[in-house]
């Protein structure tokens, strides 16, 4: 069950950016590449084989579809700005965007979690570990280009929090 969550969460992914808005500028470097071709990607490496449940499924798939939930209102708040690459669309600040300044990531994180804490293995923890690298560097990176909007600072000092409220 909690393999057909992550299918369904790429996959929607994937119909939003049909959907996006074009950018005034990407962010082609290859490191901004990399970690966004492992956040599309990940999910590939993930281990399949029998797995060690660290809380019963039925929790994994609670956090998975909270996750869920949330990363669909973000994106919706979002709307036609969404995209992989970091890249300057337009500035949203409201929605999911008023407590969060990257809430699509935490909404994966949290869908994450609950996957992992499922299908426990030092595969699986390794895989997250090196996507949660990549999406620090897309969080980064995202923010040095939406940097040059206006708007941005006073955004930026409204809203502290990127990805975990009252950490990070």
């Amino acid at each position: 069950m909690t393999l057909l969550f992550i299918a369904i969460i790429e996959c929607i992914t994937a119909a939003i950016i049909i959907c996006s808005r074009r950018a005034q500028r990407r962010d082609w470097r290859p490191l901004s590449v990399l970690s966004s071709l492992i956040a599309m990607f990940f999910f590939l490496a993930l281990d399949l084989d029998p797995t060690k449940n660290v809380l019963p499924e039925n929790i994994g798939v609670a956090l998975q579809i909270a996750g869920l939930a949330f990363q669909l209102y973000a994106k919706l708040s979002l709307g036609r700005s969404f995209g992989v690459l970091p890249a300057t669309r337009a500035l949203v600040s409201h929605g999911a965007y008023r407590w969060l300044r990257h809430p699509i990531y935490f909404g994966y994180l949290i869908a994450h979690i609950g996957f992992l804490l499922c299908n426990f293995s030092l595969r699986n923890f390794a895989v997250m570990a090196v996507l949660y690298v990549a999406q620090i560097i897309r969080i980064e990176r995202e923010e040095e280009m939406l940097s040059t909007l206006p708007g941005y600072p006073e955004y930026r000092n409204s809203v502290r929090y990127r990805l975990i409220p009252g950490i990070y």
